[in-house]
């Protein structure tokens, strides 16, 4: 499973990297063509609670423009959290005269209008790693989000029905405004529901903030106490905050699952606090994204691979980690090193599996 997952990750970034053809129908934005010299593209992201586009999301982004177009001017913004703020910093960004936006949307919803003044104005809008529903955009890059949800749900019950476990799973949503956390949503309840688990209680965490997950499972610990055999928790934030609950109470940790393959994350898994996570190779969807933003900013139009709420889009396979196979996928194909993540506590874990 591992390897096809990996392999098919592989096939997909190597279209992803190439010229994209044309034949688009949906979005009104075409672009800008012409004279591209020092022209500007956007790039919007959506918190901060999510230390991934920070540290990873933004810098690839940038050097695969800095490829692209040398000459060209990334203008980033990050809304923590804040629709409003974000719907300013389009504003802003069309007003500096912006050729494509990429945004990672606050909130699904509320990002229609920030799609519909931009193509108004003839700028495309590629939705990145969240889709907005109500107005399609110009194209949609992101990873399977419905996939990711079944996966890490499948993966926990699997491992929980090896163990014979008897009892019910708690479910961390991501926040309720996200339409990609609402396709995590329903990827987990795809493994979940049949499974033969009670679902005991599941919360939609407000801006994906762990600290809100880890009030939200707290009550859960005190209501069903020993019942509770896994949390299925849809990233790695809520899966921490999940985590940091049943450690405060003073119980042991069972089995929790994430989402991001956050550095954190990763030391959790080492360390045996979190089951699993989801590696999904962010220079992949970031040097897609900047791609077809450049094909959109010389006038064509890229053709999806897939189509998703009305949406050209291109949707990337992602890979379950666990334990058993965390050395292979996230260390020796070289997505994290050893040196920013062994240290301290976590150096004795990392030596027992092999990681150096």
């Amino acid at each position: 499973m591992r390897t096809t997952a990996l392999a098919a990750v592989a096939v997909l970034a190597g279209s992803a990297l190439a010229a994209c053809g044309s034949g688009s129908t949906a979005g009104g934005g075409t672009g800008g063509g012409g004279d591209l010299e020092n022209a500007k593209v956007a790039f919007l992201m959506p918190d901060l609670a999510s230390t991934r586009y920070e540290l990873q999301d933004r810098p690839l982004f940038e050097a695969r423009m800095k490829q692209l177009c040398p000459s060209c001017e990334v203008i980033y913004q990050n809304a923590d959290s804040d629709a409003a703020k974000q719907q300013q910093q389009a504003n802003s960004a069309l007003a500096q005269g912006v050729k494509a936006i990429v945004i990672d949307p606050v909130d699904s919803a509320a990002a229609a209008t920030i799609v519909k003044t931009a193509q108004s104005q003839q700028v495309p809008i590629i939705a990145y790693d969240r889709p907005i529903p109500a107005t399609p955009a110009d194209y949609y890059i992101s990873f399977d989000n419905e996939k990711i949800g079944q996966m890490i749900a499948q993966s926990l019950v699997d491992h929980l029905k090896a163990e014979n476990a008897e009892g019910g799973i708690l479910q961390v949503n991501g926040s309720p405004t996200d339409a990609a956390a609402g396709l995590i949503k329903k990827g987990i309840h795809s493994a979940v529901d049949p499974s033969g688990f009670k679902l005991l209680a599941e919360y939609d965490t407000p801006d994906w903030q762990p600290e809100k997950a880890q009030t939200w499972v707290s009550g859960q610990i005190t209501q069903f106490k020993d019942q509770i055999v896994g949390v299925v928790a849809a990233n790695d934030g809520t899966g921490g905050g999940a985590i940091a609950a049943f450690k405060a109470a003073g119980g042991d940790v069972p089995p929790v699952t994430g989402n991001d393959a956050e550095v954190a994350a990763a030391q959790r898994i080492i360390a045996g606090d979190q089951y699993n996570t989801i590696s999904k190779p962010i220079k992949i969807v970031a040097e897609a994204a900047a791609n077809v933003a450049w094909d959109f900013m010389q006038g064509k139009k890229p053709a999806g691979k897939a189509t998703l709420y009305d949406t050209p889009s291109e949707l990337f396979v992602p890979t379950v980690v666990t334990k058993e196979n965390i050395k292979e996928v996230l260390f020796e194909s070289g997505i994290m090193k050893a040196a920013d993540v062994c240290t301290g506590e976590y150096a004795a874990g990392c030596d027992e599996l092999g990681i150096k």
